[in-house]
């Protein structure tokens, strides 16, 4: 086997072996192009042909020198795993080489083929690949600027083949005073300011915020402390930002661009809430969810089976802390996603569909009655959410009723499809490392959308289950994938979990339920469907001042309803003082939710229950301060769905950065992490081990201690205590002795 792919595996971040780079080479530059050939190719036969195009003069194919190189895929050098269960193999006996082109020229066609003799003496070639080089030009026409005209005069560039523009590159003026926020949900800072970043869905699993990439990214920002806009560059196609990096008085944007008419851009000007107004009016906003939603959220990748699921629904309830909805994440077959694991039932060979009485749960499986575990739970007053995948598993061979899914997926025509080598396509092969090589249903087409929800529909109507956990939405890479409208990766891929969670919330609403979806990834257009959460990531305090910093911009974003994993889901667990203040500031966002990741049933048990952390460490604080904010929490319900009400109806956030309320304020921008939740409340965690005391910066206005009654006349910064058992939190306004009454009874 040899291997050339232009576009590499649609890795964002990385530059394959066996792909053209860059992918889109620049006039007067050199392009490199890689090749992958396994172990049977000898080195020393294995060559390119090169066919420079000249509009003047035939000329001859010439052979360019190849280089052996280390063998990279998908960003990775050696073989390596993604959680427990995945299992990558990559580039074990694969070999790699490359060769440098010379210096192109602007306007002809380059055309070249990889040729490999194997030690049996065979010889293999790769079809003829093609591309053109391109430059950039000044062109105004190429950027259509919807709003008050922003746009820096003669920064309007465009890369151009001679054939088609490819990028499109502008900037806009950015003032001294001014912050820049939002772009979705980001981990790294709030402000943005003198960074560069991009808008591309990607899973990042943990360190997103070293790592400064993201499962939920959007092209749009606010522009705070001057006159007060924002924009968003109206693309699903990838966008990049230089926010005053390069040069600290522009803001510079480049983005791919199709075919066919100029990149949209649209500015928006006013207050944070106007501009975060104006734009959800083009992109969609919240649904508003139940009221249960706001209780606590548990869950735990080893809860199993059912003895498990309601043994911890009882320690729940033995400890006295209120739960209000269960997520099992390990409940199927693991190849299906649609079937409870030991259920017997006759394989539909047409990929149809089942309903409950199809199935028999033996009183010895992992889930002998899931109808009445379900109804256990709801008379408990608890919510059930089953753990989802966008991918027909392939690996090992499917076999049963997955094999009949994915007979019936390709005879069906409802997947994702990528080029294959003889110039047609063929079904996408998930290159993304968990997962690896699974079939992709094409959630963006409402057909094929469909054909994959109808077979979780006796899931909600027979079982009853109330929601889905939507994980899983970043495996479509490569911008040359085919979608079943025709369009392509490049304008597609991000718009996919998006429709995958359209498509889960419109099959509950079809059973009569809220459209609850609880989804890590998301782009532009995701405001408007269900929940989510901020990822995978470590018990650590740097991750868990990342996941605020998430919360902020995905709320400045749009996004109502979102939450992460308490104190982080993997690896070894939170120290004590680190999962009880992550559970005050959890009691605090929208979703209240704890997780943890898969560790094969080993001893110590690593699940973050309150019993398990307080077991673990020793500290007989855990569970009852847990149990005092969980039922606060409780109380803040009708609060909270008040406000989620009314940040849908207003457009100022839920978990609201405080430079909506304030954006003329500078020193909202200082100091750590704070926000309103709701209109009344001002948040104030504790993001730092051993913390005695904490610096909050109250703004004008007057406002009360909640836990002490006090009065405070704001504008200015404050030091206050910070016992275990406390976060700091204020209230405003004419109703903050209803506040200060509320907490006081918490116990």
């Amino acid at each position: 086997m040899i291997r050339h792919r232009p576009a590499g595996s649609g890795h964002p971040y990385s530059v394959d072996t066996e792909q053209r780079w860059p992918v889109v080479p620049l006039e007067g530059e050199t392009a490199t192009l890689g090749l992958r050939a396994d172990a049977d190719v000898v080195a020393a036969n294995c060559t390119i042909e090169w066919r420079p195009d000249d509009a003047t003069a035939d000329v001859e194919t010439v052979e360019l020198p190849l280089d052996r190189v280390a063998t990279t895929s998908r960003g990775r050098v050696t073989d390596g795993g993604h959680l427990a269960s995945a299992a990558s193999r990559l580039a074990r006996t694969a070999g790699g080489w490359q060769a440098t082109t010379p210096s192109l020229r602007f306007g002809g066609t380059y055309r070249y083929r990889f040729t490999a003799t194997r030690s049996s003496g065979s010889v293999e070639r790769t079809r003829w690949f093609e591309f053109r080089a391109a430059r950039w030009a000044a062109a105004p026409e190429a950027l259509a600027e919807h709003g008050r005209g922003r746009v820096i005069p003669g920064s309007v560039d465009q890369l151009h083949d001679g054939r088609r523009a490819w990028r499109v590159r502008f900037a806009l003026p950015l003032g001294a005073n001014e912050h820049v926020t939002g772009f979705g949900e980001r981990y790294d800072a709030v402000d943005q300011t003198g960074a560069e970043l991009d808008s591309v869905v990607f899973e990042q699993y943990k360190s997103q915020g070293a790592e400064r990439k993201t499962y939920l990214p959007m092209p749009f920002a606010h522009v705070i402390g001057g006159e007060g806009w924002g924009f968003h560059v109206d693309t699903s196609r990838r966008v990049w930002f230089d926010v005053g990096r390069s040069d600290a008085s522009r803001l510079a944007v480049e983005a791919e661009v199709g075919e066919i008419g100029p990149l949209a851009l649209r500015i928006f000007d006013g207050t944070p809430v106007e501009v975060l107004g104006a734009f959800l009016d083009r992109v969609g906003r919240a649904t508003e969810l139940p009221a249960w939603v706001f209780r606590l959220w548990a869950s735990g990748n080893e809860w199993n089976t059912q003895q498990e699921v309601l043994r911890q629904a009882e320690l729940h309830r033995r400890h006295d802390i209120p739960v209000g909805s269960i997520v099992i994440e390990a409940w199927s077959d693991e190849s299906t996603f649609t079937v409870f694991r030991d259920a017997e039932y006759r394989v539909n060979e047409d990929g149809g569909p089942h309903r409950l009485s199809d199935f028999t749960f033996p009183p010895d499986g992992a889930w002998p009655d899931p109808k009445g575990m379900t109804d256990d739970l709801h008379a408990r007053g608890i919510r059930l959410h089953l753990w989802q995948i966008p991918l027909i598993k392939m690996r090992p061979h499917p076999q049963g009723q997955v094999a009949a899914d994915a007979h019936a997926a390709i005879r069906e025509d409802v997947l994702i499809r990528e080029p294959d080598p003889k110039g047609g396509t063929r079904p996408y092969r998930n290159r993304g490392w968990w997962f690896p090589l699974g079939l992709m249903p094409d959630l963006t087409d409402e057909r094929a959308a469909s054909w994959w929800t109808e077979k979780r529909r006796y899931l909600v109507e027979e079982i009853g289950i109330d929601g889905f956990k939507t994980d899983g939405g970043e495996h479509a890479w490569g911008s040359e994938l085919v979608y079943l409208d025709g369009r392509r990766g490049d304008e597609k891929n991000n718009t996919f979990p998006v429709s995958y969670a359209k498509a889960y919330g419109r099959l509950l609403e079809s059973a009569g339920k809220a459209p609850v979806t609880f989804s890590r990834a998301g782009f532009t257009g995701s405001q408007a469907h269900g929940a989510f959460w901020a990822g995978d990531e470590n018990s650590t305090w740097e991750a868990f001042r990342w996941s605020m910093n998430a919360g902020l911009t995905a709320a400045a974003s749009g996004i109502v309803y979102w939450g992460w994993d308490i104190a982080g889901f993997s690896g070894e667990i939170p120290t004590a003082e680190l999962f009880i203040r992550a559970a005050q500031a959890s009691a605090f966002v929208p979703i209240m939710q704890y997780h943890s990741e898969f560790n094969h049933h080993r001893s110590p048990s690593r699940d973050r229950t309150p019993w398990n952390i307080a077991e673990r460490t020793g500290d007989e604080r855990v569970i009852p301060l847990f149990r005092r904010y969980t039922k606060l929490r409780e109380r803040l319900v009708p609060y909270l769905e008040r406000s989620a009400a009314n940040a849908i109806a207003t457009d100022a956030p839920l978990m609201r950065p405080l430079f909506f309320e304030w954006p003329e304020d500078p020193q909202v921008w200082i100091g750590e992490a704070q926000w309103l939740l709701g209109d009344d409340l001002l948040i104030a965690p504790v993001l730092e081990p051993d913390a005695a005391e904490r610096t909050v910066y109250l703004p004008a206005g007057e406002w009360t201690d909640v836990w002490t009654g006090e009065s405070i006349a704001g504008g200015r910064t404050i030091t206050v205590p910070t016992p275990i058992d406390r976060i700091p939190v204020y209230a405003r306004g004419s109703e903050a002795p209803t506040y200060v009454e509320l907490f006081r009874v918490v116990d």
